[in-house]
């Protein structure tokens, strides 16, 4: 009987800490407004543990669309979001109280062309697809576009078909004649003949597409629970540089991509630095955003900088607690 309940107590020593850490667990509920490779550090972090580990029940909401991540956002349904930047830029604008807490992705978007389109001139009095119109990669196209000589709506017409993959099927299917497609879909897309027209990097090589942002009071009032929540993503982020053969396998299965596409594809992120180490905002990339939201919204005025939209301190002391060296200052 005395060994019965000695081994009994050991099992509840062992047991009792694991149980307080489930029950201690912090509800964290979080957006993405696609579901991409782009955010791959977000899905690592969520499906590998890194979040549990920081103590942090995590809801990750696909939400289809950054308006919709902005409105859950500014309702409080979340703490968190990953969404295309102009999102948190028209926000702040509106005089709510959102702030940039750390870098999404770079843009990895290319222009591909249907049959006999294969050149920017060839768009001409074409039809276009992209994810949305008025919004992320629609401002970016037409930015790049407008570089080319080609004005919206006079050259060419938009069609809102949605992200890079329904973007893909418009585009095999003829319903588009071109569309805007981010890496892996791109690769597939030329793997399938379709031409590439050009990559958007060719025209902004720094285009900062997406950041993590928050609402600032509620960030500053729940400091503890961020800085958790930045500590998983920046550790997400380091297991898929080091474990690129176990990541890629996992991306493939959670994007729904066939194994080389995702490995092509992660490989690429990781060659073109898309995601900083640090997750840093580069603010250097986020000002043609910021530019051409200014131009799309016909803001009065100078174009504010970026820092009006960022708070690096939160990612800063992620940093420091982890004992990382940090790129969160001066030009990051």
């Amino acid at each position: 009987m005395k060994i019965k309940q000695a081994v009994l107590a050991v099992f509840l020593v062992l047991l009792l800490p694991a149980i307080s850490v489930a029950q201690e667990r912090i509800k964290f509920p979080v957006s993405a407004s696609s579901k991409v490779l782009g955010y791959a550090p977000l899905w690592v972090a969520d499906k590998k543990g890194f979040f549990q580990r920081e103590g942090l029940d995590a809801l990750v909401i696909v939400t289809n669309g950054t308006a919709p991540s902005m409105q859950a956002l500014v309702a409080e349904s979340i703490n968190a979001t990953l969404a295309a930047n102009d999102g948190p830029i028209g926000l702040v604008e509106k005089g709510i109280d959102i702030a940039m807490i750390a870098g999404g992705s770079k843009t990895t978007h290319m222009i591909l062309g249907g049959k006999g389109i294969k050149t920017y001139e060839d768009l001409r009095g074409k039809t276009i697809g992209s994810s949305t119109l008025t919004s992320g990669t629609a401002f970016l196209l037409r930015k790049v576009l407008k570089t080319k000589g080609l004005e919206y709506p006079r050259d060419y017409t938009l069609v809102s078909v949605g992200g890079s993959g329904p973007s893909f099927m418009a585009l095999s299917s003829g319903k588009t004649d071109a569309s805007i497609l981010a890496v892996p879909i791109s690769f597939r897309a030329m793997d399938t003949g379709l031409n590439l027209i050009g990559k958007v990097a060719d025209v902004f090589p720094n285009y900062l597409l997406s950041c993590f942002s928050v609402r600032r009071r509620w960030a500053a009032e729940h400091r503890e629970e961020v800085v958790r929540f930045l500590k998983a993503l920046l550790k997400a982020r380091r297991w898929i540089e080091e474990n690129p053969n176990d990541a890629s396998e996992f991306l493939a299965q959670d994007l729904k991509l066939d194994a080389k596409v995702a490995r092509r594809g992660l490989d690429y992120y990781l060659e073109n630095r898309a995601w900083e180490p640090d997750l840093s905002i580069d603010l250097e990339g986020l000002k043609p955003v910021i530019e051409t939201y200014a131009e799309q919204a016909q803001m009065k005025g100078p174009v504010p900088g970026p820092e009006k939209y960022v708070d690096l301190t939160f990612l800063k002391e992620t940093l420091k607690q982890l004992g990382w060296k940090t790129a969160a200052s001066g030009n990051r």
